[in-house]
Order: C-alpha cells, then sequence, then structure tokens
C-alpha cells in the first residue's frame, strides 16, 4: 500500500495501534475488513490534509463527530479540509467519525473511545439527549474540550457553539413567509429531519412564535420527521397534501426538499412560498429553478474557523479566553446565489 507517511502518523490518524497499521500495510492476516477500511481512510485524510504538514508551530489532533445525511458529512469535510491550510502557525489534523444513523448507543461509545484515546478537541454535531450530554461531560473530565457546531447541546459542559442562531433563523423564515402570503389564504406546513436535534427544535420555535407576533392567524402544521431522507419526505408531503388541501408555504427545516418538491410537483400544484436551509447542490439546483424561493444559509468553513480558533484559545495558542458570535445568515436568492 503506497503512502508516504511514518505508521506513527498513520495509527494516529487511525485511531489503531501501530502493529495493526504494519499488517494492514504490509498486507498480512488476521485484520477486520472494517479496521482495513479505517487505515485506508486515514492515509487518505492526511493526503487530503498533507499542505498542513509542512507549517511550523503547534499541533493539532481533533476528532469530527456528526450524526447527519451523507451530503452534509461532504460539506462538514470540505469545509474543515479548505480551513486547515489558513490556521497557520499551528497545524490542525483531523480524524472523521460521521454517520447516517448511528446505531444505539453507538455514537456515545464513539466519544467515549476519542476520551480513551485522546484528542485536542472534539467537533461534534449530534442529538440533544441526555445520554450524548454525558459522554461530552466525560470528555470535558478527560480535558477534552467538545465545540458543538450547527445545532447545540445547551445542557452539557461544552466548551463552545459554532453556528448561525437557529431560533433567528425561524424568525427570518417566518418573516418572510408571512411577507410573501399577505393577502392570500391557506395554512403552512414545517418540516423537520429529527426531533431530537436542539438546533431544528429552535428554528420551529422561532418560526411559530414570530407567526404568532406578526398577526399571522394561519394554521402551522409540523409534519413528522423525515429523517433529512427525500424518499421519506416524499411520503410525508404526500400524506400532507392529502390531509392540509390548503397548504399555501412550506418551510423545510430539517432537509429531503428534492423529495417535498416531487410530492407538490405530483399533486398539481406548487406552494406559494417554499423556504429551505443550506446552499447543497440539491438545493442549489431548487433554488435555480424557482422550485425553492429561498434557502437560509450558513458558512460551515465559517464555522470551521471558529471552532479551531475556539481550541487554541482554550489550548493557550491564542491568548485569553474568546466566545464565538453566531455565524450570519444569508438569505439566497435565485439572483444572489453564490
Amino acid at each position: 500500500m503506497a503512502h508516504r507517511f511514518s505508521i506513527r502518523e498513520i495509527s494516529r490518524q487511525a485511531g489503531v495501534s501501530s502493529a495493526t497499521v504494519d499488517r494492514v500495510i504490509h498486507a498480512r492476516p488476521g485484520v477486520r475488513p472494517g479496521t482495513i477500511g479505517q487505515v485506508k481512510q486515514a492515509i487518505a485524510d492526511l493526503e487530503a490534509q498533507s499542505t498542513q504538514l509542512e507549517l511550523s508551530g503547534r499541533r493539532f489532533m481533533i476528532d469530527v463527530v456528526v450524526d447527519a445525511p451523507a451530503r452534509f458529512h461532504m460539506a462538514a469535510r470540505r469545509a474543515l479540509e479548505a480551513e486547515l491550510p489558513l490556521l497557520r502557525p499551528a497545524v490542525f489534523r483531523a480524524r472523521f467519525h460521521m454517520r447516517e444513523r448511528w446505531g444505539k448507543g453507538s455514537l456515545v461509545r464513539e466519544l467515549d473511545d476519542v476520551s480513551r484515546r485522546g484528542s485536542h478537541g472534539v467537533l461534534l454535531k449530534a442529538p440533544d439527549t441526555p445520554e450524548v450530554a454525558a459522554a461530552v461531560q466525560r470528555l470535558t473530565q478527560a480535558g477534552i474540550p467538545v465545540i458543538t457546531f450547527v445545532t447545540d447541546l445547551p445542557r452539557s459542559p461544552r466548551l463552545a457553539y459554532v453556528g448561525m442562531d437557529n431560533r433567528a433563523a425561524g424568525a427570518t423564515a417566518a418573516y418572510l413567509m408571512h411577507s410573501w402570503l399577505a393577502g392570500r389564504q391557506g395554512s403552512v406546513a414545517v418540516t423537520l429531519s429529527n426531533g431530537v436535534f436542539r438546533g431544528e427544535e429552535e428554528r420551529e420555535a422561532g418560526f411559530r412564535s414570530t407567526m404568532r407576533s406578526l398577526g399571522a392567524r394561519r394554521a402551522v402544521h409540523e409534519l413528522p420527521p423525515s429523517d433529512g431522507h427525500d424518499g421519506a419526505a416524499y411520503e410525508l408531503m404526500r400524506a400532507a397534501l392529502a390531509d392540509y388541501p390548503d397548504l399555501a408555504g412550506l418551510y423545510s427545516v430539517g432537509g429531503g426538499n428534492p423529495g417535498l418538491a416531487r410530492a407538490w410537483r405530483e399533486s398539481g400544484h406548487m406552494p406559494k412560498v417554499f423556504i429551505g436551509h443550506d446552499l447543497n447542490p440539491e438545493n442549489a439546483l431548487l433554488l435555480a429553478d424557482g422550485t425553492l424561493n429561498v434557502v437560509l444559509h450558513h458558512n460551515l468553513q465559517d464555522d470551521m474557523h471558529a471552532a479551531c480558533r475556539a481550541l487554541m484559545h482554550f489550548h493557550g495558542a491564542l491568548p485569553g479566553a474568546w466566545t464565538p458570535a453566531p455565524t450570519p445568515i444569508d438569505v439566497l436568492t435565485p439572483y444572489n446565489m453564490p
């Protein structure tokens, strides 16, 4: 297996022993396929982050743990890897632990594994559950700071949250919805990917409270969670259109927008207002063709910059304490897409 890194470097990146790395590199038997994949991925990650290896300064190994659909995994990875060369003179390297569906207890076990292995910090996107908060507590007690991003764990001792103000994002969606539907009849719907993510709860709460404060006398229907998958979102939207034939607006908090749009098209009419989150490739296409009216977007690379800066302050590489400000919310239309 061709590579240009030491066994010790690969071992640290993969989180396995040097002996295991040696067996994989020399194709010796006795290593599980999953572990072989870990070692190969570690080498690939080291290659992707190789521009950092020549920089001088403090060195940090961090772990990125994500519970989200696959399209978010790539966006988060690209955002961090784009930021790494800009952090000089500090040198950051990252291990990625990302899944669409973590088995029961497996995300908590992963966090505990990080605690045992050691790390300079964890960037975490995870559900707001007591079990996850307890794992963050254990990491903190082990001296490993945790930065939550996109969605927060406010009941945990995490070091900081980086990302948009989710309640303000929901309020912004309500303001746009109310303005565009002025003088028109019909109810609106809100879709979530999963009700245990604090960020989505805050967006939905901000939307509802602002709709009320603006004097909107519209029914707001919260649809069942879709896990952000297009197929599930399609089926949920089909059922909602049958139950609420007067739907005029849709605020998609948690994704699955291609599936939502397909259900609307098949029904014979599109919503008067369709608001989504994040300018991923699917949403860019829907925004460009007018299916989505607005995408509320924040720059993930800004989140990664803030997270790494918070870790540098924590470890004394930068002076003093520092608290990240919320990432700005960009209101994107077909006419101002980056």
